[in-house]
This record gives structure tokens, sequence and C-alpha cells, in this order.
């Protein structure tokens, strides 16, 4: 019989919208494609760009928060592994697996760590640079106590990895690094040469606030390279744009909000230089990882290209600064030498560090190891007991008691409704 694997996420995944939805897309066909009955389930509202769950094989249903519905689902389900997406999902229904499901194995998918983007991106609207201080907030107390509380973390940068331990001392016996999933057939990209490519491209959801910010950064950075490519254009992609976006279309200085890209790899593969000035995230970035996948150099900033090759040559260019950015990018857009040697870097990256078949094999083989020995690694874990017994408690007395006031409103407005 399959075992279960629950998995509670945070929205509904949307590949073709943001890394996350990709990431999480990937993670569901690994556990299918490992024999495992796959179940996702989600308080948000369904969307209109979200996967069909139902032909990838996925059972899908939708949650309540602060409901008690929950509670006998999962305890007619019986997972026996659940993956929290994100550690607001932890947060609101960990206590209620334990309750229900006290075996199954608890795993948290961070897709990022938030309180790392959280502080860089404050320091950021205060116009200095990070302090490690910065890292000790609110958020980083919720979402280490949330790994901690975890069977299993999946981080998914190696930067973040050893922030984890070596800042805030988490045992690595509760993390795993599990990057991006690719398929073998997306290691080896199509070299499209440099001739039958141009102008610059940048892709990302606009909800998500990096990706606005590298746009306003782009408005300051673009006029210095129209200046010196004045045929070039900046075309520029993403879900979800704002009006403030789209109000920033310009066809008469090649700077092009475009929106929603149909197909992100085909517009990548006829760019010539995929141009993402992050200036705060955090975990690794899909869109670069989208620009490697279609053989398309980037042009990055040092937080950008963060945990992504693991020493081995960037595809590109990376460049921190106005000028030094724009700098680069008429550089290598006029030089076809450099362009190709970058383009022949992204193939050992690829094969080294993004190998699905390989990274699934690794953590199918971490997840049954610790299941044997589940209890131990538990009793391990005194301070992660600690934080269940303590916080948790907290938490499943505040949902009961939003549950109960709801019930008593939802019955207030029956009795008040006209006949």
């Amino acid at each position: 019989m399959k075992e279960t694997v629950l998995v509670i996420g945070y929205v509904w995944p949307e590949p073709d919208s943001s890394a996350a939805g990709t990431r999480m897309l990937s993670l569901l066909r690994m556990f299918l494609s490992t024999g495992f009955r796959v179940v996702f389930s989600c308080p948000a509202q369904r969307s209109e760009y979200m996967a069909d769950l139902d032909t990838e094989g996925v059972e899908s249903i939708s949650i309540l928060l602060n409901d008690s519905s929950f509670d006998a689902f999962v305890a007619k389900l019986k997972p026996e592994y659940v993956v929290f997406d994100r550690f607001l999902m932890e947060e609101q229904f960990a206590w209620r697996i334990e309750q229900a499901c006290p075996e199954a194995m608890r795993i948290l998918d961070t897709e990022d760590l938030q309180f790392l983007r959280g502080a860089r991106q404050q320091a950021h609207k205060e116009g200095r640079q990070m302090h490690n201080k910065d890292l000790f907030s609110e958020l980083a107390k919720r979402e280490c106590a949330a790994i901690l509380r975890c069977d299993l973390s999946l981080i998914i940068s190696s930067h973040e990895m050893a922030l984890l331990q070596q800042t805030f001392a988490i045992d690595a016996a509760l993390l795993h690094h599990l990057p991006f999933l690719l398929g073998r057939d997306r290691q080896y990209p199509l070299q499209k040469p440099f001739a039958e490519r141009k102008h610059f491209i940048t892709i990302g959801n606009f909800r998500h606030a990096p990706n606005w910010d590298s746009v306003l950064f782009l408005q300051q950075i673009w006029p210095l390279i129209r200046q010196a490519l004045p045929d070039a254009e900046m075309h520029i992609y993403g879900a979800y744009p704002p009006k403030k976006a789209m109000a920033l279309n310009n066809p008469a200085t090649g700077f092009l909000v475009k929106g929603r890209a149909d197909n992100a790899h085909a517009v990548l593969a006829d760019a010539r230089i995929c141009l993402s000035p992050l200036r705060f995230g955090a975990g690794i970035k899909g869109k670069l990882i989208d620009a490697m996948q279609t053989g398309t150099p980037s042009i990055t900033t040092s937080i950008g290209a963060e945990g992504m090759a693991g020493g081995l040559p960037w595809p590109g260019l990376v460049e921190d600064g106005r000028e030094k950015i724009a700098d680069a990018a008429i550089r290598l857009y006029q030089d076809e030498t450099g362009w190709n040697e970058c383009q022949q870097h992204i193939a050992p990256i690829l094969k080294a560090h993004y190998d699905g078949q390989r990274l699934a094999r690794e953590l199918m083989h971490r997840l049954a190891s610790i299941r044997e020995n589940l209890q131990q690694h538990r009793l391990n874990n005194f301070t992660g007991a600690m934080l269940r017994h303590h916080s948790m408690k907290s938490t499943m007395y505040l949902s009961k008691w939003i549950e109960a006031k709801n019930t008593l409103e939802s019955r207030q407005l029956t009795r008040d409704k006209p006949e």
C-alpha cells in the first residue's frame, strides 16, 4: 500500500507565475515519481493560473484556517509524511497534525528564509548595509522555531544552510539542502548562439518585493546602458504587474514592461542577456535558473548569485552598484567571445547542483533514515520538543478561540437575518 504525503500549501502552486510555484510542483512530482500518494491541501483561494493538479495525479482539497474540520480530514487521511509550505503553515497546522497523527513525519519547506529577506529589505529601506544584528528579529524567532519543531526542514540555498548552523546553532540533523530539482532534459540547455539573440530581459512575479525593487533599480541603470547601446531594449516580464509597473513602459527609451510571459523559457531564449539587479532577497533565484536552462548568460548582484553556483564560475557577470552593473551589461552585450565563455559555464552548474534525480534519491534516503529512527530523532531534538510544548499550546488555544468566535458570529448573523 502506498504511503501518503500531505502537503499543506500556503498558496495553490502557480509554476508559470513564480519560482515558489515551480519548486512546489517539482516537489509534488518528485513524491509521485517515488511511489507516494500525494495530497495537496491549501486554505487560500484557488487561482486562475494554478497548476492542474488532477492531471499531475495529485489529489487536492481546500481546507480552512482555525477550523476543526481539518482535524477530521487529517485523522481520516492518516499521512505518513506532512510537508508544510513555509513556516506560516507550520504555525497554523502543526499542532493539529501532532494531535491527529503524532507519528507522521513533519517536514518544513522554507522556500527561502523569510527573515533573511526581511532583514535585507529593511536595511535597504534605511539606505545601509545589513548588519548581523538585523537577523535576530521577531520573524527569525518564529521561522527558526518552526524549523526546530519539525523533523526535517528543506533549505534551498547553501548560504542559508550555513547561516542556520553557524549563526543560529541549528543542528544539521534537522536540515537538508534541497535546491531546484531539474530533469535531465534541462541540465544541458540548447545553446542558441550570440548572433541569434538580442536585447536584455528580466523576469519575476511583481508581487515579490525584491522583483519590484529590481525593476525600479533598472530604471536607474537603463539610461546608462541605452546611451552606449541605442538599439538595445530592456524587456521586463512578470506575473501580476500592477498599474504602477505598466506605467513605466516607455517604447521611446526601449524600456518595455510586457507583463506576464506566456512562456518564460521562450522569451529568455531569445534574449542575449538576463539582467537581474536584485538589491535584497534570499534563497536561490528562479529567474536565474530559468536563464541557465535557456543558455542565457546573466548579469546579477552578489545577492542574486548567492548560493547558486557552488564555487563554479558564474555564467555571466556579478556586480553591485549602478555604474558597475551598467558597465558589465554594456561590455558583455558586445563581447561575443566572452559571452560564449559565459554560456559554457551553464551546463556544469546545472549538472553539479540541480540534478533532480540525484537530489530526489538523496532526499528519499534521508527521509527513510529519519523515519526508521523517528522516536530517537525527536528525543535528540529536545529544544524542538520544548517549543512544541509551549508555543504550540498557545497556538492551539488561540485557534480554538478564533473558531469559537467565528461560530458565535455566524450564529448571530443567522439569527439577525430577516425572513
